[in-house]
This record gives C-alpha cells, structure tokens and sequence, in this order.
C-alpha cells in the first residue's frame, strides 16, 4: 500500500518529529509513504479571493503528480492538509478556477480534481483501522490521560475537509483509545490557539493558547497532542504546564519504532 506523500516545508524544518515519526509508524503498519519529487510550498493559508490562482499552483502540482502515480495525496501538517484539499475541491467544482490552472500549467492533459486527498489519521482510521491498530501495539499506553488538541485547519471547513464532526470530533480521541491511553475531552480541543497572529498580536495569541492549555488541564490530562506544527510552536510556550507531543509520536511509542 503506497501512499504520495506531501511533507511540507515545516515537516522538513520546526517538525521534523512529525515527519520521522509518521515514517517509522507507516512501516510497522505496512504501508509507504512515497514523497514526492521537487514538491513546493502549499503557501500555509489557503486564499479565498475566487480571482487567486498563482498561490493554488503548488497544489494542484502536488495532486497532479499523485494523479500521475495513481495514487491517493496523504498530508500530515493541519495547514498542508487545509491547503490542498480546499484547492483539490476548488479544481473539482469551480469551472473557472479548474480553466485558468490548467492554462497557465500546461500539463499533459488538464487536471481536474481526480486525486483523493487524505491525512494520515483518516489513512489510520479507514485503511488500517483502529482495531487492527490495536493489534500492532506493543507498548499500550496503559494509565496516560491524553487530551487531543485538533485546533482549526484540521476539521473545518467541514463540507470540504469531511474529516470529522467539526464540532464534535472523536478521531484522535478513538487513536488515543487504540494506543491503550486515555481520551481527556474538553471544551477548547476544536477552537483555535491564534496561530495566524504569532507574529502580529502576541498578547491575543497567549490569551488563546492559555485558554486551550488551561482547559485541557482542568479535565486532568496528562499531555496533549497535536497534528499542527503552528499549534505545536504555540502550546509548547505553555509545555510547564502540560507537555505537548506530536500524535505519531505516540503512535510510534505504542508500536515499539520510537528511538
């Protein structure tokens, strides 16, 4: 079972942990990820005056050379994943969108949204199964209160990223059960950290992070994990409070392939 696989700039850089582990974990699972060749920058936002063509092309390259492939387009990074799989939606039902892209690209024949789009938990969920995940687990996670923390880019739009209930997620919660840990649910797991003003409004982001963290650690969470290197930079500013981790870093602790 090969996957094409986008890493993203961030996976290659502040998210290595990301990246390497999801590697070691797709092996012991038995399944490839086959990065693609000369991939570039999603642009981390995607951009939603309908008149914006140039910051989708990297996109639709990446799903076109999965396209080439024949295989389905796996992303791990929240922004990525958002990125592309809006604009994989845009080149399937927007008409004017789909022409200029394909004009300016001048591909062998015009792509038009073929490539299915999945992340790496959906590949866990609907491919292997958390049953069979189960399986695989060497190291149960027995006695770990782990609190999920899905952010914004992972779930929402919700009529194109058709992830999970945007509102009401369970995805990471059903790995944490797989894994042998416990799910902490609380209320601030789906809203956002204020990631996007990092770098603008530092005080608005600290209020928001703090409100995430401080949720979290009220429903008595042990650490939290993550799938979004942006959410990763902004809840480790409070990790004296709560550790932080990447999901498949626990997930390759649970099979016995962390280091």
């Amino acid at each position: 079972m090969v996957f094409s696989y986008y890493p993203g700039c961030t996976l290659k850089s502040k998210a290595t942990e990301l990246d390497r582990y999801a590697r070691l974990s797709a092996s012991a699972l038995g399944f490839e990820l086959e990065e693609i060749e000369n991939w570039q920058c999603c642009g981390g936002v995607y951009p939603m005056a309908k008149d914006e063509i140039a910051t989708k092309l990297s996109s639709i390259r990446a799903l076109n050379d999965a396209k080439m492939h024949g295989q389905d387009l796996l992303t791990l990074c929240s922004a990525c994943h958002n990125v592309i799989k809006q604009v994989n939606n845009d080149m399937q039902t927007n008409e004017d969108i789909r022409t200029r892209a394909n004009n300016y690209l001048q591909l062998d024949e015009p792509y038009l949204g073929e490539t299915k789009v999945v992340h790496y938990l959906e590949v866990l969920r609907d491919t292997i199964g958390f049953e069979e995940l189960k399986k695989k687990v060497v190291n149960p996670l027995k006695g770990k209160k782990i609190a999920a923390y899905y952010g914004c880019l992972l779930l929402r739009p919700g009529s194109v990223l058709k992830m999970d209930d945007p509102e009401n997620p369970k995805i990471m919660e059903d790995l944490i059960k797989a894994l042998g840990a416990t799910p902490v649910v609380y209320p601030m797991r789906n809203e956002c950290c204020g990631g996007y003003l990092s770098l603008d409004d530092k005080e608005a982001v600290a209020k928001r992070r703090e409100k995430v963290v401080q949720s979290a650690a009220e429903f008595g969470c042990d650490c939290m994990i993550t799938a979004c290197p942006l959410c990763m930079y902004n809840l480790k500013k409070n990790e004296d409070q709560i550790p932080v981790y990447y999901f498949t870093e626990l997930l390759a602790e649970a099979l016995g392939v962390k280091e």
